[in-house]
């Protein structure tokens, strides 16, 4: 299966960037880049220009919906996916517009969110 070799994880939970390497290391991703907060993430990504970016929504100091527009201004090609536990229209809408791919929902059971992965590679890196 094709997908992403290099991700950049940004939560400020640490288990929850865990737990995404987990399911990602499964799918195949080699390398990983992880940020507690958006600021971080936005250098992170010039710097190593990660073929996959799982942003959070809420966090303390920069949220994902601030650094989001900051990273497709580096890179407009860039694939971003939201990963969040908040799930309101505004914020699914707001996250398309500023140039997400796709929105996952972090209470996802295990299995649905590696198949949605799996989708959304497929959609993205094809063979």
């Amino acid at each position: 299966m094709a997908g992403p070799k290099s991700v950049l994880l940004v939560d400020d939970e640490a288990h929850i960037r865990l737990y995404l390497k987990a399911i990602l290391k499964r799918l195949g991703v080699e390398t990983f880049f992880e940020a507690d907060d958006g600021a971080p993430a936005i250098e992170i990504y010039r710097r190593e220009k990660p073929d996959l970016v799982l942003l959070d929504i809420n966090m303390p100091n920069m949220d994902g919906l601030a650094a989001l527009p900051k990273i497709v201004e580096i890179d407009p090609d860039a694939v971003v996916i939201m990963l969040t536990a908040q799930a309101s229209r505004k914020a699914v809408e707001k996250s398309g517009e500023e140039g997400a791919s796709y929105y996952i929902r972090k209470d996802t059971l295990r299995e649905e969110m590696i198949e949605i992965f799996k989708d959304v590679f497929s959609q993205i890196w094809e063979d």
